[in-house]
């Protein structure tokens, strides 16, 4: 049986790692697969996709809780979560339509325990087997002796073809 929960995937990293520009490529290289990709990205700023002056942004303004902008060619939910610390990736990813997705890749959340892929630069200055957790099933890296991890495969992480293969794979293994 089919599940009906989005597999979730994340791509972590310390910052400056280029979790981003991995994510640029890795979504078209998954879209000409035939993957539907849905993207979540933590981010530690304030974070408005309002522009100032719209209707929209007045109307949230002046304390609509929840705020949703939809045009013929898409449409955006804002929720307003003054208490909430950090926000809650089971919650947020049930919030996709998982009718028109495969895959959810979540970039940041690295302490969340979900399965996940590290980026590891050889200049990053941390030692990857500091960084290896319970949840990690590959380590994306530019370090052509890294160390063997059980259970963890190793990656070329400027190889973006070899990336969405593996991502291909763990998803035709979610789904059996």
């Amino acid at each position: 049986m089919k599940s009906t929960q989005i597999p979730l995937l994340g791509i972590v990293a310390y910052s400056g790692t280029g979790k981003t520009t991995l994510l640029k490529q890795l979504i078209p290289y998954l879209r000409s697969c035939g993957i539907r990709t849905g993207l979540i990205k933590h981010t530690h700023h304030d974070v408005d996709v309002d522009t100032p002056g719209k209707d929209s942004f007045e109307l949230r303004k002046a304390g609509a809780d929840q705020t949703m902008v939809a045009s013929s060619s898409r449409w955006a939910l804002m929720t307003e979560t003054p208490l909430q610390n950090q926000p809650d990736l089971n919650y947020l990813a049930s919030r996709f339509d998982c009718q028109d997705l495969d895959v959810i890749l979540v970039e940041g959340f690295k302490h969340e325990k979900i399965e996940k892929i590290f980026l590891h630069r050889e200049n990053a200055g941390t030692l990857l087997d500091k960084l290896i957790d319970d949840h990690v099933i590959a380590v994306a890296t530019d370090i052509s002796s890294a160390p063997i991890f059980d259970g963890v495969r190793v990656l070329d992480l400027n190889n973006v073809g070899e990336i969405g293969e593996f991502v291909i794979e763990w998803l035709r293994k979610k789904k059996e």
